[in-house]
């Protein structure tokens, strides 16, 4: 390229960039495409007045990941309902066996314990339980529990007092009335078959099965009896039954619970992958951009990328090859440069000569050096300049070999 056309370039780069409107001329569209090829960013108002306007926007580069960050948020959320299943309803159980509703009547006088039994007083006791026996033996209930209630103040220290009136208070239907004597004989006594044989006979009046079946096998075990074999056949069945749904829904809870916890467990699994593939795809694409920014320049991103990769030159035809493409060799034909110029512009260039040339990524990566290559972008007349850096010289001759020219 002669002087002349090289400083009409120069001139018109000059005017681009203090007047980016002027690439909004219909005649000027092929050059707006091409730099929009290589990257560049134009601004707003290099489409105005084009028919371009709409197709061509003034937007923000971003990387796919940005993109794709950008229509997560815009993406109506999705209601995460979790998989719930139904609860688990129970099933009633068939019993057999004669209940009664609980007795809510005020506690029965109690005794103290710890006060000391006189011998006049036990005997008067026993006379009053002999009474009470008497009195159960007529069927005179109320009265048995007024005679061993006395028993009981004379003596508070006798379980089997206390297991007596439990008894009679069973007779009677009343069953926490007996369970809070029951306990009472237990307290004294904690050996006391008649107290648990009590305990379990009030239980399985009030449909306690399970627990009136463990007081009586107690009961059997300390002094077992025909009364108590018969009243086990009753709730031992209705014991057995109520475990075995007890254990039937415990094992259905736990299944449900399992399978809920195991949903939680892939629900993060697949959130930890998704990030995982989030950041993988991202460091690639960071990565891709750090080795290299082509197309749209030299690594690093310069303006306008590297002039004459189209054939024939830079738009306006730059036959000679480089910006400026001095005939006589390396920058402005200097004796003893580099022979042979690049006729031609610089077609079919193979970028994978810079890319895969750790010495030229290296050298990117350095600010003198790509500030050189930038200043030799924005006017190539610059090359000469630089020729004396000794760090600078080689990294444009190598690329000029890679380009095409002599080595």
């Amino acid at each position: 390229m002669d002087a002349a056309s090289l400083n009409q370039l120069k001139q018109f780069v000059e005017q681009c960039n203090s007047k980016p409107s002027i690439l909004a001329d219909p005649s000027l569209s092929f050059f707006r495409d091409y730099l929009e090829s290589l990257g560049c960013k134009l601004p707003p108002s290099a489409y105005e007045g084009s028919s371009n306007t709409k197709s061509k926007p003034y937007v923000v580069d971003e990387s796919d990941e940005d993109v794709e960050d950008i229509e997560e948020e815009h993406r109506p959320q999705e209601a995460a309902v979790e998989e719930e299943e139904d609860e688990i309803v129970e099933s009633d159980v068939e019993l057999e066996g004669e209940t009664v509703e609980p007795d809510n009547d005020a506690p029965q006088k109690m005794g103290d314990p710890t006060v000391e039994v006189t011998e006049e007083n036990r005997d008067a006791s026993q006379e009053a339980k002999a009474q009470a026996m008497e009195a159960i033996s007529e069927g005179k209930l109320e009265e048995a529990i007024e005679h061993l209630t006395q028993a009981i103040m004379l003596n508070p220290t006798s379980a089997i007092m206390y297991a007596t009136r439990a008894t009679v208070y069973i007779k009677m239907k009343k069953p926490n009335a007996a369970i809070r004597d029951s306990n009472a004989a237990l307290e004294i006594n904690p050996d006391s078959a008649k107290g648990y044989k009590s305990r379990g006979m009030a239980r399985a009046l009030l449909g306690q099965w399970e627990e009136a079946a463990k007081d009586l096998h107690l009961a059997s075990k300390l002094d077992f009896d025909e009364e108590l074999s018969a009243v086990l056949k009753k709730v031992e069945p209705n014991a057995h039954k109520l475990e075995e749904h007890r254990r039937k829904y415990d094992r259905l809870r736990k299944e449900r619970e399992d399978r809920k916890n195991e949903r939680e467990r892939q629900r993060r699994r697949a959130e930890a992958q998704a990030a995982y593939e989030k950041a993988k795809k991202r460091e690639q694409s960071s990565s891709s951009r750090r080795a290299g920014g082509m197309p749209g320049g030299f690594p690093g991103g310069m303006p306008g990328g590297m002039p004459g990769g189209m054939p024939g030159g830079f738009p306006g035809g730059m036959p000679g090859g480089f910006p400026g493409g001095m005939p006589g060799g390396f920058p402005g034909g200097m004796p003893g440069g580099s022979p042979g110029g690049m006729p031609g512009g610089m077609p079919n260039m193979d970028y994978s000569n810079i890319l895969n040339d750790p010495e030229l990524m290296a050298a990117f990566s350095d600010p003198e050096v790509m500030a050189a290559l930038q200043d030799v972008m924005k006017n190539p007349a610059n090359l000469a300049k630089h020729q004396s850096n000794p760090k600078v010289a080689p990294i444009i001759a190598k690329m000029m070999g890679k380009f095409g020219g002599p080595k």
